[in-house]
């Protein structure tokens, strides 16, 4: 089981990946371990599990993997904690509001 990092790592790297020279193409695996200085496993496992809550996107170039910000997403996500959580309303056994 992923750990939550203490520090905001994935934070960290969402908002360096939302910096204009890196949201167009995206960055590979490599230059966040490198900017972040941790060891590329560990980089990597970062950007898949951002990845798979769909808040990056990856694209190929030149057969390597390249990741960058989903813009469309973070903002649902943002809307969706800025609303609050709602609960629907009760409903009767026949489908209708009660």
């Amino acid at each position: 089981m992923l750990r939550t990092p203490a520090d905001g790592t994935r934070l960290h790297i969402l908002t360096w990946l939302g910096e204009p020279g890196h949201a167009a193409h995206g960055v590979t695996a490599e230059a966040v371990a490198a900017r972040f200085g941790m060891p590329h496993p560990v980089a990597l496992t970062h950007l898949r599990l951002l990845t798979a809550v769909g808040l990056l996107r990856t694209g190929h170039i030149a057969g390597r993997p390249y990741y960058r910000r989903d813009e469309v997403r973070i903002a649902e996500v943002t809307a969706v904690f800025e609303k609050g959580w709602r609960r629907p309303p009760p409903r009767d056994d026949h489908g209708s509001v009660k």
